[in-house]
């Protein structure tokens, strides 16, 4: 394991060790793709449910205002709950947890469908159940990213996080449209139903799981604040890791806004539930397209010129959304916002994820997500409360206005500028 100082990426282009044999295509390995699938299915679930409730939250008080604090809700357990559930993700088997949090989802979003058919639901009802989904999302996603590399071998982790963010990218083409479609024609409870049926089939897959995610057996008598600190601490040696966080944190303050920027928009040039779920469903298809050809230029390309492009070609095809006069233009601008957004991901992810030992998995990228997730709920509700007193178009040039020192901020950066070459396996 390489010292606090040692630069990431030369850490991950140094040689490997010859292996006795090839490693089998992910597709072949029952572990991964019992996680993949059960993640897919839970997240297609989540977008189906996640493009109604901002239609809901306006039919019901016509503020976006009130959908941008829900939204913030949802992410708020992200800032108070990561470091110490960082630390029990690495006390605990992490399957048991990724099970119990599901079904604890599947409960939660339970309760709407039944609050909508005894015609009892209130924004009260959608904040309590945002603030409670998000926490169990905590619970599941620090499980979920540490027990990854228990299932896949180091040496496949870039490939996985591709197909991975290409499955959940797939997933928000069919999700978004399955949900308006559900909303629309079918019933507003039956999206959530959905949902709540996606995360009882993901426990399922997870329950099948056999490989060992117990945690390595305690040398000493644990402390729970120590052990935070041990995560922290280590992120803060990781030169690049640490500026990442931080960067990839402001860049979702501005994403956080995204959606209702959109759904507004939208709803402005005329639009129907089923045309908003279309447009999300575009980004869907620009996620599985950044996802599928981030292995190529991660072979091609340096790491801090992927970070740097990435984020100014999102910070430009944001201002695009301006000049979009329709659903149509909308989706294809989405679209192209969602295609870079994988390859920035895959590009960090897999970097953090190879590096971090698996006794500090859950600490660390709690600790990660701590500063990744900050500005978001900000973004979020800041968004909602901007489009409500200025209008669409001033709240979005905000946004980009942010965008573009994020992108000049990274681009200068000597940590991400001067980043050796990053190379998929």
């Amino acid at each position: 394991m390489a010292g606090p100082d040692a630069d990431p990426v030369a850490v991950l282009s140094s040689p490997a060790p010859p292996l006795l044999r090839p490693l089998p295509p992910l597709w072949r390995q029952r572990e991964y793709r019992l996680l993949w699938t059960g993640q897919v299915v839970s997240t297609l679930g989540s977008h189906a449910a996640g493009i109604v409730i901002p239609l809901l939250i306006l039919a019901m008080t016509g503020s976006p205002a009130a959908v941008g604090v829900a939204s913030a809700l949802g992410i708020v357990p992200f800032l108070l709950l990561s470091l110490p559930v960082g630390a029990l993700v690495d006390r605990w088997n992490r399957r048991h947890l990724m099970i119990w949090s599901d079904l604890g989802r599947a409960l939660v979003t339970a309760s709407v469908p039944v609050a909508i058919w005894l015609d009892r639901l209130t924004l009260t009802q959608l904040y309590i159940v945002a603030v409670l989904n998000g926490t169990l999302l905590v619970f599941f996603n620090l499980a979920e990213v540490a027990a990854l590399p228990r299932v896949v071998a180091a040496a496949q982790l870039p490939q996985a996080t591709a197909q991975n963010q290409a499955g959940y990218a797939g997933a928000e083409i069919v999700g978004p449209a399955l949900g308006s479609w559900l909303f629309q024609t079918v019933g507003r409870a039956w999206p959530f139903v959905a949902d709540a049926l996606s995360y009882l089939a993901s426990a399922a897959l997870v329950w099948r799981l056999r490989t060992n995610f117990a945690p390595a057996p305690a040398t000493a008598p644990r402390h729970l604040r120590a052990e935070m600190m041990e995560g922290l601490r280590w992120l803060w040696h990781q030169r690049l890791v640490r500026t990442l966080a931080v960067v990839t944190g402001a860049s979702n303050f501005v994403e956080a806004a995204l959606p209702l920027l959109l759904i507004v928009s939208a709803q402005r040039a005329g639009a129907d539930a089923a045309s908003i779920g279309l447009v999300f469903g575009c980004g869907g298809v620009g996620g599985v397209a950044g996802a599928l050809v981030s292995g190529w230029v991660m072979r091609r390309w340096r790491f801090g010129s992927i970070i740097f492009v990435t984020l100014a070609l999102q910070a430009l095809l944001l201002a695009l959304l301006g000049l979009a006069s329709g659903p149509l233009a909308l989706g294809v601008v989405y679209g192209l916002v969602m295609f870079v957004g994988p390859i920035y991901n895959v590009v960090q992810f897999s970097h953090r994820l190879a590096l971090i030992p698996d006794a500090l998995q859950g600490r660390v990228n709690s600790a990660y997500r701590l500063v990744a997730h900050f500005g978001a709920p900000f973004g979020a509700a800041l968004g909602g409360l901007l489009i409500e007193r200025w209008g669409v178009a001033p709240a979005l040039a905000f946004f980009v206005g942010v965008a573009v020192l994020v992108a000049a901020a990274a681009g200068l950066h000597p940590a991400i500028r001067q980043a050796g070459p990053r190379r998929a396996n």
